[in-house]
């Protein structure tokens, strides 16, 4: 508008001084009119430049999608920024605080096959909660109660932080990771879970050797998690390892709920079915900086192991699955009383 009408107030003043001043200002009038013409195109398309950028911006380039297809998984770099990965921290560190495990952890008391089924319980049940998983080696085994302070002795906290708390569900839901998910050409993405594992100092577990499509599957198959490191991921702390291209090989082991009906209410909840077998010579680790993000392949192998350094190794994992003219095995051991949260906005 303001250009619109500087052209009119000189055009004005342009047709005056042609009829009434000399050659040498009519030049200038002239000029001064083409220059707001040239301002005004640059700048219309500059806006559309940008215009364009956001409507289409892209997590992955080209090379990055032809990486992932070959090998299964891929680094994003800089994902987060410092302050996002502090205030996840944060969260987590809040939420400990408010925990309170003697309530939450009686089931850690029973020795043998009671303790096993509270636990296969404890994993049911926290599919739309926030719940506290417990490092093996926190646990003092006579008694059943932490050997050490409460916010050292977490190994994980999930499955439902990214509906239940505001800053895991900000990433969750971000820019960020709907464009991860368009770029992997998803439909109609559904989150399935949202994980927060700490790999404590010297007793953070060894995770074996697995596949995700062991633990969740939908038909046709398409899951795919996004894995962010909140702090460096090393070998001494436990990064992950991969072994590339396994993704393209079949899933034989499923652990699922149980689908016999009389044995699952008799307390036998979960099962595994099958064995995958994988050469623990072809894993190979990478290692990543806070804030990079680990795009995972739900079905390529990969493990971590323990950590044998005297820091954390912090993590936060959102896993996606499609949901368009797809089915979600009934059998997974994660099942929600009402749909699964879409990505995108509807």
């Amino acid at each position: 508008h303001i250009y619109h009408a500087l052209y009119f107030a000189l055009s004005i003043l342009h047709v005056l001084y042609s009829a009434t001043s000399t050659l040498h200002m009519h030049l200038i009038y002239t000029g001064l009119i083409v220059l707001i013409f040239i301002n005004r195109e640059f700048n219309d398309k500059k806006n559309t430049q940008i215009h364009t950028n956001i409507s289409s911006t892209k997590m992955l380039s080209q090379d990055q999608l032809h990486q992932y297809r070959q090998e299964g998984f891929i680094v994003i770099k800089e994902l987060l920024t410092p302050d996002e990965c502090q205030k996840l921290k944060t969260a987590a560190n809040k939420l400990i605080d408010d925990w309170q495990p003697e309530e939450d952890y009686s089931w850690m008391f029973p020795n043998g096959e009671t303790k096993e089924r509270s636990g296969a319980r404890q994993m049911i049940d926290s599919s739309d909660k926030i719940s506290f998983f417990i490092e093996k080696d926190a646990v003092d085994p006579p008694t059943g109660k932490l050997n050490r302070e409460k916010h050292l002795s977490v190994s994980m906290i999930g499955h439902y932080l990214h509906m239940l708390e505001p800053n895991f569900k900000a990433i969750a839901f971000s820019d960020k990771i709907k464009a991860i998910a368009r770029d992997l050409q998803y439909i109609k993405p559904a989150i399935r879970q949202a994980l927060y594992i700490f790999k404590q100092p010297l007793i953070g577990e060894k995770i074996t050797s697995h596949r995700d499509s062991s633990y969740v599957s939908n038909e046709p198959f398409k899951i795919d998690g996004i894995w962010i490191a909140l702090e460096d991921a090393t070998v001494e702390n436990g990064c992950l390892w991969f072994i590339p291209g396994s993704h393209s090989t079949p899933t034989r082991r499923h652990y699922i709920r149980n689908p016999n009906e009389q044995e699952f209410n008799e307390g036998k909840l979960l099962i595994n079915m099958g064995e995958d077998q994988f050469d623990e010579n072809a894993f190979i680790p990478v290692e990543v900086k806070a804030g990079d993000a680990v795009l995972i392949d739900g079905q390529v192998a990969h493990k971590s192991e323990q950590n044998k350094s005297s820091y954390t190794r912090q993590i936060c994992a959102f896993h996606i699955f499609e949901s368009h003219n797809s089915i979600y095995n009934k059998e997974n051991w994660l099942q929600l009383t009402e749909p699964f949260p879409l990505l995108y906005d509807e």
